[in-house]
């Protein structure tokens, strides 16, 4: 049997013997074997297993894991500008009081934690818990990362949600050349909606463009609307992006069947049919792309300054009402709304229009930013009290309790329940829109709670009730009319092959970038595409495309094809 599938068959046995044992009734139920696995796999056969020794403290699926002596463990932490870090956060008690568990924190702002936690791994001086990781192949071949798929079968409610959701598939794209993921990756039942166009709803059914038809735009209806809108009100331009307009490059492109912006990683899309990866971002579609974008330029529909702009800056030409387009996300509408210098202004936020490719839907992914774990967590705490540490992570990451409690606080304190368990922010707590009206304090900048380092991942109920009524709507346009799309399998390069690459892709992906926002804003006419193509070919287009399906059918059969 593949290897993968193989493990994930033997985590699930184990899964439905923690199920079992947590009908005991004591200190010890659901617990599986706290011996410590072997260095390269767990050793999973039963016969062999010692007698369990005492735990001092509980764990289990259903159940709140609570040390029996206070412990506290090292961890990152990415401070956020927006709701600063503070001491006597209702967060930190909270935890505490749940699990008896305290954090040794090192505190990093939110915009140099990437690289901070690049230099802290390297200098082998990691703590023991990095959260907020949205790329761990960097740091894998350095040895400081735990292989935690050896260890997740002493995570009860991670495999939960893992066989529970169906997220067999989508972890194999975490998987390295070993065949092993580094990182515990925040899970979600359902994919999310991701970043579309925010639209001067009140401007564009003035200029007569009809609405009711939004859901099922492609990107040539967006086009049309746009110039009704500008014929309308004589803009300079109706749009004036942010995030320099990487946002809007990566949504399109996916309707485009390329890589741009955010997304543009290597280039590279998988054929399903073929079951093979090409270079598509000096393709044909490539070509259409540009072309289409250069085209909103060329006709004074989108501003050329939005992929150089500061975020402030388009934000203030969209308050004020120089523009009436901006790209962003659902949880930012309210506060938009309330800075715009219009007081008629209605805000509306349309689903991502189609393409070339289909109606397809941005994300993809059921998986978000996650958690590595510090060899020295391992090293430091011995086998069986880094498992007891898991146990920990697992509850507070994945249990819906620990979810719960890191999004919404405490019951009773922050937030309450009706009758059929719906969750209800205090009136005078406001977060992510809701209560905005009555609100005196936020639940993340005063409490702690709804942040990034914790509040990830978790059950569709949990997702949908941090939603206002205009975001719930937002979703269900989207799953209405875009349709889901595969996720394509990784390429599992080993340390010597990920240099290799990089080495081609580096200046391969900068000239692809370069050469983009020129044909775009007009500074390179689309005459000399053919030149465009050959050159990036030169740059090892072919090459580097050859290279990553050689690494694919070398390891095909460890991800199930």
């Amino acid at each position: 049997m593949k290897k993968f599938n193989r493990a994930i068959g033997v985590l699930m046995v184990l899964v439905l013997a923690l199920s079992l044992a947590a009908c005991g009734g004591g200190k010890n139920e659901g617990a599986s074997d706290p011996n410590p696995p072997a260095t390269d796999k767990p050793n999973n056969s039963a016969e062999n297993k010692p007698a369990e020794p005492t735990l001092d403290y509980q764990f289990g699926e259903g159940q709140t894991f609570h040390s029996d002596e206070p412990i506290t463990y090292s961890m990152m932490y990415s401070d956020h500008e927006n709701y600063p870090y503070q001491k006597d956060w209702r967060l930190w008690s909270a935890i505490k009081e749940k699990t008896n568990v305290s954090f040794d924190l090192s505190l990093t702002a939110r915009t140099e934690y990437d690289n901070q936690k690049m230099l802290i791994i390297n200098s082998g001086d990691a703590p023991y818990i990095i959260p907020k990781t949205y790329d761990e192949t960097p740091f894998v071949a350095g040895g400081q990362i735990v292989p935690i798929s050896d260890y997740v079968q002493y995570m009860p409610n991670f495999m939960k949600a893992v066989k529970d959701w169906g997220l067999e598939a989508d972890l194999k794209a975490k998987l390295q050349a070993d065949g092993k993921y580094y990182v515990l990756p925040g899970m979600w039942e359902g994919a999310g909606s991701g970043y579309s166009y925010a639209i001067r709803k009140d401007i564009f059914e003035a200029a007569g463009v009809d609405l009711s038809q939004e859901g099922t735009w492609t990107y040539e209806d967006f086009y049309e609307a746009l110039k009704k809108v500008k014929a309308y009100t004589g803009a300079k331009y109706v749009m004036s992006d942010i995030n320099k307009g990487d946002s809007t490059l990566n949504i399109a492109a996916v309707e485009y069947g390329v890589t741009a912006g955010w997304g543009k990683a290597n280039g590279l899309k998988f054929d399903e049919a073929k079951k093979e990866f090409y270079f598509a971002d000096a393709s044909d579609d490539y070509k259409a792309y540009v072309t289409y974008f250069n085209k909103l330029v060329t006709e004074g529909l989108l501003d050329p300054e939005s992929f150089t702009q500061e975020n402030d800056v388009a934000e203030a030409k969209f308050f004020k009402g120089d523009s009436y387009v901006l790209n962003t996300n659902y949880q930012v509408m309210t506060d938009y709304q309330t800075k715009m210098q219009d007081p008629n202004a209605e805000l509306y936020m349309i689903v991502q229009p189609g393409g070339p490719k289909g109606k397809l839907q941005v994300e993809n992914s059921r998986l978000e930013n996650g958690v590595m774990i510090s060899e020295n967590a391992r090293k430091d705490l011995g086998e069986e009290n880094f498992i007891k540490m898991l146990r920990f992570v697992d509850w507070l990451w994945y249990s819906n309790e620990g979810q719960t409690l890191s999004l919404w606080g405490v019951e009773g304190e922050t937030y309450t329940k009706d009758a059929d368990g719906t969750i209800k922010l205090n009136p005078d707590i406001t977060y992510n829109g809701l209560n905005a009206d009555t609100a005196t304090k936020k639940l993340n900048v005063d409490f702690g709670f709804g942040g990034g380092v914790f509040a990830y991942g978790g059950s569709n109920d949990l997702r949908w009730s941090k939603f206002t009524e205009g975001e719930k709507d937002y979703y269900n346009r989207i799953f209405k009319n875009n349709q889901p799309r595969p996720i394509a399998p990784p390429i599992m390069a080993s340390a010597d092959q990920s240099e290799q690459l990089n080495m081609i892709s580096t200046p391969l992906m900068d000239y692809i970038n370069s050469m983009t926002l020129k044909f775009i804003t007009g500074q390179e006419p689309l005459s000399n595409w053919d030149n465009f193509v050959k050159t990036a070919e030169a740059n090892g287009s072919t090459n580097y495309t050859n290279m990553a399906n050689d690494i694919f059918n070398s390891t095909k059969s460890i991800l199930g094809y």
